[in-house]
């Protein structure tokens, strides 16, 4: 598998001088298996610039673009993916429905005339939606397992196998804290149950599902002393994502999310320190901070 970063930024995006190095689109990333058969995670600002590379290489498309929520950053690229205006193309976007309103129409609410020039259904290309939960299901010959997190709304991770070989991309989850989980109103009751339900730790079952990956891209939007006033927010700090990924027994790390008022800079000394602690700590994994641009192979 080859995997390739195109939007890194949590929140919102943040271009200028003091983002260079790491990049300021929101979540996009390019997953390419042996045969070179296409997968997207998240469809953030970073997905306009994979478009016009697509667009650049000239081929007809039929990718599947994974969405681990609806919040704006993880959407707001799709109205500018060109190759979804190109007749021939076929694109199949999966993701989570809520109570009151399917995926499809989660996407096409944000490409409203009010909002944007071009609908949802003036696309010319060949668009298909899958809703999806807790599920196991294949694309092309991976397998795709599926996990609700701790972050609000129905938000899920992703994990694929292919070959024998594993990707884990849980893009905004936060620890589990059965106290405090009791006094938060924005979170779905049926997530709540299942990590209520988690006998011990109920961070478990994400420990689990992550299990032995070769790689493992995770929220890391906030440092521990950041954190405590941003409890319920539904993000991670880099010390409890580490254990993640020490518990989970992977072998490399992608820290990711970055903060939106962290420049190039802060993110190096937070990298800094989690290869201190890694190594403090006797942890095994390799680390590495996501950065627009990022190519790994394995």
């Amino acid at each position: 598998m080859k995997l390739k970063f195109w939007g890194v930024r949590g929140s919102i995006p943040t271009p200028g001088k003091n983002t260079v190095k790491y990049g300021g689109n929101t979540p996009s990333l390019e997953l390419r298996l042996d045969n070179d058969e296409l997968i997207i995670f998240d469809a953030g600002t970073g997905i306009r610039n994979l478009g016009d590379y697509l667009i650049s290489k000239g081929e007809s498309l039929r990718a599947y673009i994974l969405i681990t929520h609806p919040h704006w950053d993880h959407i707001q690229g799709f109205p500018f993916f060109k190759p979804a205006f190109i007749s021939g193309n076929e694109i199949t976007v999966i993701g989570t429905d809520r109570e009151e309103i399917d995926l499809q129409h989660i996407i096409a609410d944000q490409m409203k005339r009010i909002y944007f020039p071009i609908q949802l259904n003036e696309l010319k290309a060949t668009l298909h939606f899958r809703s999806i939960g807790e599920e196991e299901f294949k694309i092309h010959e991976a397998k795709v397992r599926t996990i609700y997190v701790n972050h609000p709304g129905f938000t899920v991770g992703y994990r694929i196998e292919y070959k024998g070989k594993v990707l884990v991309y849980i893009s905004d989850n936060e620890p589990f804290d059965k106290e405090s989980a009791t006094r938060m109103t924005n979170f779905e009751p049926v997530v709540l149950k299942k990590f209520l339900e988690q006998d011990g730790d109920p961070n478990q079952r994400i420990i689990d599902f992550v299990k032995n990956a070769d790689v493992f891209i995770h929220d890391a939007t906030y440092t521990p002393e950041e954190y405590v006033d941003k409890v319920g927010w539904g993000h991670s700090h880099y010390l409890f994502t580490l254990q993640l990924a020490d518990q989970a027994r992977v072998k490399h790390l992608v820290l990711f999310h970055h903060e939106p008022n962290r420049n190039d800079e802060q993110v190096d000394k937070i990298l800094e320190r989690c290869k201190n602690e890694i190594k403090l700590r006797s942890y095994s994994f390799e680390c590495s901070s996501a950065f627009e641009g990022l190519v790994i192979s394995w």
